[in-house]
């Protein structure tokens, strides 16, 4: 106790606040509960099973360094109950090589959801040949439990070997519902997308749609930076898009006036902090959990028991908000 008193002693002027550092979002209410008053109870998403309200966004691909992270981040959505998505499967639509830096059902068990990945260019092309079946096959391969179409249509035309569109995204992805009958996520991957381009999603008949918002790992930044012969008359794209603040308000507003099909989302993009995931998790209006890739990625390319510890955390801190905190 001697240590701590001459602890708080010391640390007492540096650990000062300003009124502009408050959080205005939350009431703090420690008068009505106890540190022990909340635990999680498993709930239903996706068909499965998740025990806590965290998502593993798709990041890797095919890669040696990949195939370690995978089955790392696999391990612990297993182990706590989290979903995940697969980074992008479309090597294993040029080279088998690469089936077992994806092949982790083993590892998250078959009570989590796990979804393969692959981008909006991809399935229109196999479309047009006709050959959807191998995304198919893919994924009863790996046995996810169904596909995540990626819509990027801003990291294709800046990056060197981009593949561009030739119809909208939404009318590729009205022909591939009518094709296959395996659940289909949709998500943005760092711009997020707008009102009209929201509706139009959520009227699909998709298990869910992930935000994939501005905010965090940016793809059309990360293309640009890619590109050393680009030009900076491109650069002004980078900072266009919507954060998951705003589009969790337009969800919310879509779900209110449009008669939609897909009532499920992820909200993820820029949220680097359990009370912005719990802030958004709990103003959505449809059924959400929050997803994270750079984050998770991070702590998994250190070590499992890395990747433990900060899975853990987050899990105590959100006790603690669920406890102590009220949105306004």
């Amino acid at each position: 106790m001697e240590d701590r008193k001459k602890d708080h002693l010391q640390l007492a002027f540096k650990a000062s606040v300003k009124d502009s550092e408050k959080d205005n979002r939350f009431s703090y209410e420690p008068m009505l509960s106890s540190h022990t008053d909340f635990s999680f109870t498993p709930f239903p998403f996706l068909g499965k099973e998740m025990n806590y309200p965290f998502w593993i966004s798709s990041m890797t691909g095919g890669t040696e360094m990949a195939g370690i992270i995978n089955k790392r981040l696999a391990t612990a959505a297993g182990k706590y109950g989290l979903g995940m998505g697969l980074g992008s499967c479309r090597s294993l639509l040029e080279n088998k090589n690469y089936f077992n830096d994806f092949c982790v059902r083993p590892y998250i068990g078959d009570k989590q959801p796990l979804y393969a990945n692959f981008g909006i260019a991809q399935i229109e092309k196999m479309l047009d040949e006709n050959s959807i079946d191998q995304i198919q096959q893919i994924r009863k391969d790996l046995d996810a439990d169904g596909i995540i179409v990626h819509i990027n249509p801003l990291q294709e035309a800046f990056q060197p070997e981009g593949d561009l569109l030739k119809r909208p995204p939404i009318e590729t992805l009205t022909e591939l519902l009518e094709m296959v009958e395996s659940p289909i996520i949709v998500k943005e991957v760092g711009q997020g997308m707008g009102y009209e381009s929201l509706k139009a999603v959520l009227k699909l008949n998709i298990a869910a749609f992930e935000f994939g918002a501005w905010g965090g790992t940016n793809f059309t930044k990360l293309e640009k930076m890619r590109n050393k012969n680009s030009i900076h008359a491109f650069d002004d794209f980078i900072n266009v898009g919507h954060d998951a603040h705003e589009m969790t308000l337009m969800v919310n507003q879509i779900y209110e006036e449009t008669d939609i099909n897909c009532k499920q989302v992820i909200i993820s993009g820029g949220i680097y902090s359990v009370l912005d995931a719990f802030y958004l998790h709990k103003i959505c209006k449809i059924p959400s959990v929050i997803g994270m890739g750079s984050l998770f990625l991070e702590y998994a390319l250190k070590s499992e028991d890395d990747l433990d510890l900060f899975i853990s955390e987050m899990i105590e801190k959100w006790k603690l908000a669920e406890a102590f905190l009220r949105v306004k």
